[in-house]
């Protein structure tokens, strides 16, 4: 299993056991993590999976095509390294990734 460690806006860290092939938000949704509503269940059409990927990270989860920018515009306090869960796949490279919640979402 892949350990993904989530950091809600107090700095508490969570860290579950994600399944290779689902999503970053999946695993946040089945583990209940706090932060992650996931209203459309992982068709990108919303933005409230939004998270903030470490910078270490940003490079192995890789950039966000356009139609998760297009949500993005509805996320709340976008950075630079901002992502929607859902679009996040688990690998084995993910490994340890560590994403942050941001205080609201959209």
């Amino acid at each position: 299993m892949v350990k993904i460690t989530f950091v809600d806006p107090e700095g508490t860290a969570r860290t579950v056991d994600a399944e290779e092939g689902s999503t970053v938000m999946e695993n946040a949704v089945r583990n209940g993590i706090p932060g992650i509503e996931a209203e459309c269940g992982g068709a990108c059409s919303c933005a409230t999976c939004h998270v903030y990927v470490d910078e270490e990270w940003e490079t192995v989860t890789g950039s966000p095509q356009p139609m998760e920018e297009d949500m993005l515009d509805f996320a709340y306090d976008v950075r630079p390294n901002s992502r929607l869960s859902c679009q996040i796949r688990v690998t084995p490279e993910l490994d340890g990734l560590v994403v942050r919640t941001p205080i609201r979402q959209g």
